[in-house]
């Protein structure tokens, strides 16, 4: 879901800015979507069968991705000076939103007898 969201906003702002605005909203929407993966990585390979276990595993996955999303913002900042920073600010924390929102969304799966 939010590679799609973040395809469509590059569309958006390549049209509406051109190249470099598009590359910010690839940008800041590319770290959302790395950091997920990487806490999706670190939770999936979870192997405790206690609830501390889990939580640790849990806290570990959430450092693991604030220090990427940290790291990353810096390198963006630093190393691209034609950032666009609204765009890349702006599909950076909608992508954040559209993350958190996938736990709202139904499950129509159900089974037919």
């Amino acid at each position: 879901m939010q590679l799609l969201v973040t395809f469509a906003l590059v569309i958006v702002f390549l049209l509406a800015l051109g190249k470099h605005g598009a590359i910010s909203a690839m940008l800041g929407g590319g770290i959302s979507v790395i950091s997920s993966a990487v806490f999706a990585l670190i939770v999936s390979r979870h192997q405790g069968y206690t609830a501390g276990d889990a939580i640790r595993t849990a806290l570990r996955a959430e450092a693991a991705k604030i220090i990427l999303i940290v790291g990353l913002l810096w390198m963006v900042f630093k190393f691209y000076a034609s950032v666009n920073a609204l765009v890349f600010i702006g599909t950076f924390i909608l992508m954040v939103l559209v993350y958190s929102m996938v736990l709202f969304v139904a499950d129509n799966t159900k089974k037919i007898r």
